[in-house]
């Protein structure tokens, strides 16, 4: 990929596990039209989907929590998490990606969501983007206990609860996703519940 105020130099495969992590040196063009030459590690591990799943006549919002390793490592003392129902799209459309994921982690068949926006979420060096969703809950919806697919070892925990407990939780630092605090604040500022 090239364009006329970047021009890659070399691109170096450093992992290519879980996702792909490129080492990449580039010449880029500053405003004053003078080139510069950087150098950064750039991590492709796909686009994913996250959803606010909510009941307004309850007052409620669906979350779950499961181990994050990575934040383990910086300072998260228990590993756990607390989120929004997400996934990574596997080359599916987002919409398609979203329902699938709250099936298998919440529990929950849902056939209508809205999108409500598309976002970097750490552009400096990964380049994932997110789609951002709600959508509508009920219990008649709720076709299993979710927990995540069996063979992904993802050992979900579903949480239902209050959505002014959930305001609450961002609050006190206890949830500390940003993903899921920008949703529950999508929720507050647009008066989804």
């Amino acid at each position: 990929m090239e364009e006329k105020n970047i021009k890659v130099i070399t691109s170096e495969i450093l992992s290519d596990n879980w996702g792909e992590l490129r080492k990449v040196k580039y010449d880029f063009k500053l405003q004053d039209g003078s080139w510069q030459q950087q150098e950064r590690e750039v991590y492709n591990r796909g686009n994913g989907a996250v959803i606010l799943l909510y009941n307004k006549e309850k007052g409620t919002v669906i979350l779950t929590r499961q181990l994050r390793i990575p934040t383990w490592f910086n300072g998260n003392a228990d590993g756990m998490m607390i989120e929004a129902c997400a996934g990574l799209l596997d080359e599916n459309d987002p919409e398609e990606c979203i329902k699938r994921e709250t099936q298998e982690e919440t529990g929950y068949k849902i056939t209508e969501v809205k999108k409500i926006m598309e976002v970097y979420m750490s552009p400096g060096s990964v380049t994932e983007i997110i789609y951002f969703f709600t959508g509508a809950y009920s219990e008649d919806m709720k076709i299993s206990e979710g927990g995540g697919v069996e063979g992904e070892h993802e050992n979900i925990e579903v949480l239902e609860m209050p959505f002014s407990e959930a305001i609450e939780m961002i609050q006190k630092g206890e949830i500390k996703d940003a993903k899921t605090i920008m949703l529950l604040q999508y929720a507050q500022i647009n008066s989804l519940m």
